[in-house]
């Protein structure tokens, strides 16, 4: 069935490559985005072209490529299952990680898709902002940090709720937790602000003894 060995070998390595460097962890974004931002590689150019994205897609062709002349038999079979295993085996692979072998801040899964910030105002001068935002630690040990908040281009006012940051949170070892998050934000002096509104996909960071994650 193997007719190259070589190019199943480059094959099989170019396709780990893309699943650890589409790994999503430490942070949200992938491993290769945290990599690049701490080498000061730009991951975007400025009209919002993706490279790391882009690069990684020719990185995925080039793996299938080599699969394919690799085989002698089977060849769209095994492109097919390359091709759909490499959208979730990232993912599980991160759950894995937190599950059986992260510790620390590392260990605490957060649930990003059922994060949730309402914002209000409560008189004139004062924005309510309240958040809920659910963990889970994966460790055994009780595990403790603190949360700051991050805007986005959808959300651009999340960041007011950082006027008491950091907030601190408290995980037991296996402990599934809905935090709940309320700020009063004096808005009196701001030229422009909202009067309600709504995020979902609460992004933040987590930190503890000098480490941090960006969820």
């Amino acid at each position: 069935m193997i007719k190259d060995k070589k190019s199943l070998s480059i094959s099989i390595i170019l396709y780990l490559a893309v699943i650890i460097l589409n790994l999503p962890f430490p942070n949200a974004s992938p491993l290769g985005e945290t990599l690049a931002a701490k080498l000061n590689i730009p991951v975007r150019s400025a009209n919002g072209l993706h490279y790391f994205g882009i690069s990684l897609f020719v990185l995925f062709i080039l793996s299938l490529y080599f699969l394919s002349k690799s085989l002698e038999r089977f060849k769209t079979r095994f492109i097919v299952i390359a091709f759909l295993a490499v959208s979730f085996i990232p993912t599980y692979l991160a759950s894995s990680i937190q599950k059986y072998f992260a510790t620390g801040i590392y260990a605490i899964s957060y649930n990003h898709n059922e994060a949730r910030c309402h914002f209000e105002m409560a008189d004139e001068k004062t924005l309510h902002g309240e958040c809920v935002l659910p963990f889970e630690n994966y460790s055994s040990k009780p595990v403790g940090f603190t949360i700051e908040f991050y805007d986005t281009y959808e959300d651009e006012f999340l960041t007011l709720m950082n006027v008491n940051a950091p907030y601190t949170v408290r995980l037991g070892g296996k402990e599934s937790k809905r935090v709940k998050i309320e700020a009063d934000i004096d808005v009196s002096k701001m030229k422009s602000h909202i009067d309600s509104g709504d995020a979902n996909g609460v992004n933040i960071v987590i930190k503890s003894g000098g480490k941090s994650r960006k969820l």
